[in-house]
């Protein structure tokens, strides 16, 4: 359970990094470039104690999959992007992809 903590850890610091590059303003916003590097270094580094734990595969498809549809959402609450049908597709193609990978993984 611990590992998986550490994961979301590092899910929630990746996708908040992704938000302050958004918001750097192509790294002319010095606030927003330190929530950058402290978001993306806190969230390596409970990835990588996270994979002491947790295999590769299963770790890593939580983390892209649960990472893109986060990020999509905060582009689409905070940043007030466009969301269609087609981005709803993908979000739940990538759900099912890693819900698969968790189940081929736990056996």
């Amino acid at each position: 359970m611990y590992a998986y903590g550490l994961l979301m850890l590092a899910i929630i610091s990746e996708v908040f990094g992704s938000a302050m590059l958004k918001a750097s303003n192509g790294f002319k916003n010095k606030l927003a470039v330190i929530g950058v590097v402290s978001g993306y270094g806190l969230a390596f580094y409970c990835l990588a104690l996270s994979l002491n734990m947790l295999p590769l595969s299963v770790a890593y498809a939580i983390w892209a999959g649960l990472g893109t549809a986060l990020t999509a959402l905060v582009g689409i609450t905070i940043y007030k992007e466009k969301f269609n049908r087609k981005n709803v597709a993908g979000l739940m193609l990538i759900i099912i992809g890693v819900t698969l990978l968790n189940m081929a993984g736990s056996h």
